[in-house]
């Protein structure tokens, strides 16, 4: 099954992740499809926390892709920064 999830990088104790289209089966930071976009939970002054390509997520989601709960929370986020 294809998900889309997180893929962890950044240094010690600053955290940076990608999301990405991957298969179910490979590592956390393993092989993936596609990078949708990335999110900076330790974003300060006028860096960018959250950036996600919205038509590419809701495409990979229209073929089958599973999101995990994280990724369904940022997809809201990223919804209310919009309409706001």
């Amino acid at each position: 099954m294809v998900k889309i999830r997180l893929s962890r990088g950044g240094a010690l104790k600053r955290p940076f992740y990608h999301v990405m289209v991957t298969d179910s089966r490979s590592a956390r930071d393993g092989r993936s499809i596609e990078r949708v976009g990335f999110y900076n939970p330790v974003a300060t002054g006028q860096e960018v926390k959250l950036k996600l390509d919205a038509e590419r997520i809701q495409a990979w989601i229209a073929k089958g892709a599973q999101p995990t709960e994280k990724v369904k929370y940022l997809l809201k986020e990223a919804a209310k920064t919009v309409a706001a």
